[in-house]
């Protein structure tokens, strides 16, 4: 018996109680089960009476009695989690998929896939990956019972990482191409990561200036705490480079901080661009140019997704939103 005054964890049967309702209409309400004839009025009782008591739904018992986990498993590519917001995406993300009853669960697994993957312990009913997983992989999450896999390893759909790859670098190279600068380079950070997204930033941005007649961008990786950034800025300036596309902001503000101490004049001689719209983007002096990304948006579309995939509920049709917005500020102004 529980010591006295210990707590107990509220069951089903202790929230219809309170309720005055059967212990089947609970159920039903908690489940959201459909084609149930419940008012409003009690469905509303019972979700307080609900939260009066501090209910949680015994996930094990639940798994066991419907054979799903209501589970998600997000598995990121060794990635900063404060890159290209990824914060605030999978915050909504995880809202979202909380409506509906469904817990996000993230993983993030070194290049190589080291380490013991989750999908073994938490038996997920759906396991997507921002690229597609290994053979090994998709055999070890088949072995542990996982019916739903995003990339679909059978039929593969190429994965959309448009936004946060190659609309913004193409924003970035067409602004300086707007700006009147025609010899480019592009920056990464040496601290940059995942190593993907940097090559595939760096192709697009390529893509972008090879479509508008443009000279090949000089690629240059850069660190703040070396002296790299000093002699980039210098090379470029004697090269006749006055247009800079940075990977992310933290790239742009060391390229600027460099340029600053070796007296050249940005924008006048040298124009750099960021990518992400962080906060250091627009306190920097001089303010910096940048792209911004909706990760909201885009994890509202992730979560679409995942409701489609397990309830089959309908695909929304895709917002009319610009997902890559240009920001104009000091850094590449004439």
């Amino acid at each position: 018996m529980p010591e006295p005054g210990a707590s107990r964890r509220a069951t089903a049967v202790d929230v219809a109680r309170e309720a005055g309702v059967s212990r089947a209409t609970v159920g039903f309400v908690l489940n959201r089960t459909e084609g149930q004839t419940i008012s409003e009025s009690t469905r509303e009782r019972v979700l307080e009476a609900a939260q009066r008591l501090g209910y949680r739904p015994n996930s094990a018992a639940r798994t066991l009695r419907s054979g799903r986990s209501r589970l998600v498993l997000l598995v990121l590519p060794d990635w900063p989690i404060d890159a290209a917001g990824l914060r605030d995406y999978l915050e909504t993300v995880e809202s979202a998929l909380a409506e509906h009853d469904y817990c996000l669960v993230t993983q993030t697994r070194p290049t190589g896939g080291r380490g013991r993957p989750l999908w073994e312990a938490l038996n997920p009913d759906l396991v997507h990956g921002i690229t597609p997983f290994s053979a090994d992989d998709v055999a070890s999450m088949r072995r542990c019972g996982v019916l739903e896999i995003v990339p679909d390893p059978v039929d593969p759909e190429p994965v959309d990482l448009s936004v946060a790859v190659s609309r913004g670098p193409r924003l970035q190279v067409e602004h300086l191409y707007a700006c009147g600068h025609r010899d480019l380079a592009y920056v990464t950070h040496r601290t940059a990561r995942p190593a993907f997204l940097v090559d595939a930033r760096y192709r697009a941005a390529q893509e972008a200036a090879r479509s508008l007649g443009l000279p090949p961008l000089r690629h240059r990786y850069v660190d703040h705490r070396d002296g790299s950034a000093d002699r980039a800025v210098r090379e470029w300036r004697e090269a006749g480079v006055t247009g800079v596309a940075a990977f992310n902001d933290d790239a742009a503000a060391v390229v600027v901080g460099a340029a600053v101490r070796a007296g050249i004049d940005v924008p006048g001689q040298l124009a750099v661009i960021g990518h992400d719209d962080t906060l250091p983007a627009a306190v920097f002096v001089p303010g910096l140019s940048t792209v911004r990304i909706d990760t909201t948006a885009l994890g509202r579309s992730f979560a679409a997704l995942v409701l489609h995939r397990l309830d089959g509920r309908p695909l929304p049709p895709r917002a009319s939103l610009e997902d890559a917005v240009l920001v104009r500020r000091e850094s590449t102004r004439r």
